[in-house]
C-alpha cells in the first residue's frame, strides 16, 4: 500500500517495525480473530481482546523477553531473520500493511497519523505522505477501521497528523 514511497526492499533490510520494547507492546499488529485461529499454535501465541464481533488477536511476546530492560527488544513470531516476514499477504494484518502509518483517534475525531519513529519513511516529504494518503490510501484505511474498529489506536503527542476525518 505504500509502495508509491518505500520500496519493499527498503523494508526488508530495515525490519525496525518488526521488532517490540516492552513500551511499544501496544503497537504490535493486531489480527482479525479468523487469522488468529488459523495461525496460532507452537511458539505463535495470541491475546484474546474485544468481545463478540469486535474479537481479534495481539501476538502475546512476552515470554520472549530475557530481561526486564525496557529497552529489550523482541521480534515478531512471524519474523525470518533472513527472509523477513513469513506471512501471505491474506494472512498480515492489515496494522502491518500500513505502518508506519495508524489510524487514531484523537478527542473526537477519527485521524491518520504517522508513526515518528519510522527510519525510512521518517526520510520522505510530509506533502508526500499527506499527498498518498489523500489519494486514496487514506478512504481504504477509514472504509477497513469502519469494519474493524479495534484497530483505532489513542492518538498519542508526536505524531504527525496527515488527515482528519472530514
Amino acid at each position: 500500500m505504500l509502495s508509491k514511497v518505500l520500496s519493499k526492499e527498503a523494508c526488508a533490510e530495515c525490519k525496525f517495525c518488526c521488532s517490540f520494547r516492552r513500551q511499544s507492546l501496544w503497537e504490535t499488529p493486531l489480527f482479525p480473530i479468523e487469522t488468529v485461529r488459523k495461525l496460532q499454535g507452537g511458539d505463535k501465541r495470541f491475546l484474546n481482546c474485544g468481545e463478540g464481533e469486535n474479537r481479534f488477536g495481539r501476538m502475546d511476546l512476552e515470554d520472549g523477553y530475557r530481561t526486564e530492560a525496557p529497552e529489550e527488544e523482541v521480534p515478531c513470531s512471524f519474523l525470518d531473520a533472513e527472509r523477513g516476514c513469513m506471512l501471505s499477504e491474506e494472512d498480515k494484518p492489515f496494522d502491518c500493511k500500513i505502518w508506519p502509518l495508524r489510524i487514531m483517534r484523537k478527542q473526537e475525531e477519527l485521524v491518520i497519523a504517522l508513526t515518528p519513529t519510522c527510519p525510512k519513511m521518517n526520510r520522505q516529504s510530509m506533502d508526500a505522505m499527506k499527498e498518498l494518503v489523500r489519494n486514496g490510501l487514506g478512504d481504504k484505511i477509514y472504509a477497513y477501521a469502519a469494519e474493524h474498529p479495534y484497530i483505532i489506536k489513542e492518538y498519542r503527542e508526536g505524531f504527525p497528523v496527515l488527515m482528519k476525518r472530514e
